[in-house]
């Protein structure tokens, strides 16, 4: 397998920023793949509010009284018959000696029935509705590394896993590890307490979540189609939308920097596809535009205005009226979207020891352009690892049980 390069070589007009790397080195991405990172977009495959559709239509538009009402097509309860199948494919894996870092969809084989299944799963994450929820994993019975392998494995079907920050987790733990998020939005991410997280999306194309404990109250998950918020905006608040398809939007790496990079990478928070089905695609994350106070101090950057300021709240009123909400079981693995869904979870409480903390296990996933996923504004939309985090040539990892 030839060594792949994360840039395009086919794009015009690279953005400056991007990162210096050194060549890849298989001791340390086995697969020859290196997650790409986050970038800024190429300017020149922008386009302006006034070309982006009035309306979208189909199967990606969603209310939530219609999913509400038709839990067959976002819930799957394992059946006995294919919890075997999913134990026989990661007895196979582990006994295979693979560092669990180094899972891929052909370490994981399975069989040709569910493999058809999963295919229709991703199809329907990348051009439908945009999440499923798997239901009944016997964490309990079969043990917490057992179901990362699983989780890892069945996500590793619908794209590559990628990493998640400057440690290289592949594998990340969502759990309050008690962090002063308050006083250090800079270097905190919401993930890691117990607070609220507004409707956003992960630096992926798509993120997995498997359940291993709840909380004792709060946790709720939320999602909403950004393509019904969309519409919803067109009709109420279209000056809202202007600005947020405007590539003013300062975006914090949080100290998660390779060489060559600016400290924050800037664009809109709606763009369209400069190719493809032209479909309006959407990247946003409010604690990562708001934790710029440093570089505002120092004139490094605009702060947010009153104009943006104002679509934040009508982007995050227009999810909350337009999201079904749901509490996660134990041994539920969740896949969204992060292309056409925006996802939330409400504050909680854990439960007092000796009863296990709210933890749920993430695995980011890339679809590249040329494998049926969207074509983006990105020069590393063809690259099979495009997104996530790295920094450096930092190795992937991934443990279930340390973070």
């Amino acid at each position: 397998m030839a060594t792949l390069s994360p840039v395009n070589p086919s794009s015009k007009g690279l953005p400056k920023g991007l990162p210096r790397l050194s060549p890849i080195d298989r001791k340390i991405f086995p697969d020859g793949l290196r997650t790409s990172g986050q970038h800024p977009p190429i300017e020149s495959q922008l386009e302006s509010y006034v070309d982006f559709p009035k309306e979208v239509i189909g199967p990606t538009v969603w209310k939530p009284q219609e999913i509400e009402a038709q839990p067959e097509k976002w819930i799957h309860r394992w059946t006995d018959s294919e919890l075997k199948d999913l134990e026989y494919a990661a007895d196979n894996f582990i006994a295979g000696g693979t560092p669990l870092a180094h899972m891929r969809k052909e370490l994981f084989p399975l069989p040709s029935s569910m493999a058809s299944y999963m295919g229709k799963v991703r199809d329907d994450i990348l051009n439908g509705i945009g999440f499923v929820v798997f239901r009944g994993l016997p964490i309990q019975a079969k043990g917490r590394y057992k179901a990362a392998v699983v989780a890892m494995g069945l996500s590793s079907h619908i794209g590559y896993l990628i990493c998640q920050n400057k440690e290289g987790l592949i594998l990340g733990h969502v759990t309050n590890q008690g962090h002063d998020y308050v006083n250090h939005l800079d270097s905190v991410k919401i993930s890691r307490t117990n607070a609220p997280q507004p409707y956003h999306t992960d630096e992926s194309d798509v993120v997995s979540l498997l359940c291993l404990a709840k909380a004792e109250s709060g946790g709720i998950s939320g999602s909403c189609s950004a393509h019904t918020v969309w519409n919803d905006l067109q009709k109420t608040n279209p000056k809202a939308l202007e600005t947020l398809t405007a590539p003013i939007w300062y975006v914090d790496r949080k100290g998660e920097v390779t060489d060559g990079q600016e400290p924050w990478h800037r664009g809109p928070v709606f763009y369209m596809e400069p190719g493809g089905k032209k479909r309006i695609y959407v990247k946003w994350d409010p604690n990562f535009c708001k934790s710029l106070d440093r570089f505002w101090r120092t004139a490094e950057i605009p702060p947010l205005s009153k104009d943006q300021l104002a679509a934040m709240d009508a982007l995050e009123a227009s999810c909350k009226r337009n999201c079904i909400e749901y509490t996660c079981e134990v041994g539920d693995l969740q896949i969204t979207s992060c292309c056409q869904v925006f996802h939330s979870r409400s504050g909680f409480v854990d439960s007092e020891p000796p009863a296990p903390r709210r933890h749920l296990l993430r695995i980011w996933m890339s679809t590249p352009e040329h494998e049926g996923g969207w074509c983006l504004p990105f020069h590393d939309s063809s690259y099979p690892k495009r997104g996530g985090v790295q920094v450096e040539d930092t190795a992937p990892v991934a443990d279930p049980y340390s973070f």
